[in-house]
């Protein structure tokens, strides 16, 4: 029992160490070492079986219900041409080296480049539908929708209202961010023209200053810079120039300060003024050291008597 186990294990230790060997070796590989028999297909293209499954299952249909058409290309718009011709003249002369030969540019293969592919498409399509049209309006077909035209809406009335207050929030949003945008520019060219002014302003303070340093030293004797310095002043908005129309109208109502109390009461020359009363009283003032007082010094009555005027009615 015991030399049949030895023989055992000895086998399986030869074989582990086989299996070992084999696979350093390249014979076997990882996963299951079955040899699978190979089957090989065979391909006939039986043209007669093809042509009669197409005829079976194929259904010869108005043009109006399929709309197939084979157009070519349409011609190229005559601006988008001259913008492609002289694009590519450009990379041609980048491309060209020293010695004249023109380099390989992928981007003129049109199966490369996508611009070219998408516009070749897009005037595929436009062929097409031109040729498309003509062929329904022989044909009789509108290819208008009519103004009085109803169809029903395939969403509820709700669904449209939640779309409705969803493009108008996107819209207020999109508002307000224009506006802070240009809240923003307004802010930067404020400040940028500020800048400049004081620029300009510190700018002139120096060529003045300057100016006067010459006249200081003997080097000038003109001194007409000072004369267009004041106009400048006086045209330009200076803030010290500025009229506060506020404080002119409180001066106007309640003066310029002082003396307050008593200001109200009269005086000789005050009671003498007689400008705002009636005709009769803007005479000079009486003066009472002359003699020439009478006190019952009134004009006669020249207005004639009742009976006087009776007579003269008659």
């Amino acid at each position: 029992m015991s030399d049949f186990m030895l023989n055992d294990s000895d086998t399986e230790v030869d074989s582990d160490e086989e299996l070992q060997e084999a696979f350093a070796k390249g014979i076997l590989k990882p996963g299951l070492n079955e040899v699978i028999e190979k089957v090989q297909k065979k391909y006939i293209n039986n043209v007669s079986d093809i042509k009669a499954k197409l005829k079976e299952f194929s259904l010869k249909l108005p043009w109006v219900e399929t709309l197939d058409l084979t157009t070519a290309v349409a011609p190229m718009a005559p601006d988008v041409a001259l913008q492609l011709q002289q694009t590519a003249q450009r990379r041609k002369n980048i491309k060209e080296n020293s010695k004249g030969k023109q380099e390989y540019d992928p981007s003129q293969d049109p199966v490369l480049n996508e611009f070219k592919r998408e516009n070749l498409i897009h005037r595929q399509a436009q062929a097409a539908v031109v040729d498309g049209i003509k062929r329904l309006k022989e044909l009789n077909i509108p290819t208008k929708r009519p103004d009085d035209y109803f169809a029903e809406m395939a969403k509820t009335d709700e669904h449209m209202q939640k779309v409705r207050k969803n493009l108008m929030a996107k819209q207020a949003a999109q508002a307000r961010v224009e506006k802070v945008r240009q809240l923003r520019e307004q802010k930067k060219i404020s400040k940028r023209v500020q800048i400049d002014t004081k620029l300009k302003q510190a700018a002139d303070k120096r060529q003045m200053l300057e100016q006067l340093k010459r006249v200081r030293k003997g080097k000038s004797s003109d001194l007409d810079f000072l004369d267009d310095n004041k106009g400048k002043n006086k045209g330009g908005k200076d803030p010290k120039n500025k009229v506060n129309k506020k404080r002119v109208m409180k001066d106007k109502k309640f003066g310029f300060g002082g003396k307050k109390k008593g200001s109200k009461l009269n005086t000789r020359d005050s009671s003498n003024q007689m400008e705002g009363f009636n005709s009769s009283a803007k005479k000079k003032p009486f003066n009472f050291k002359t003699k020439s007082f009478k006190p019952n010094n009134k004009k006669k009555n020249q207005r004639p008597g009742k009976s006087k005027r009776k007579n003269a009615k008659r």
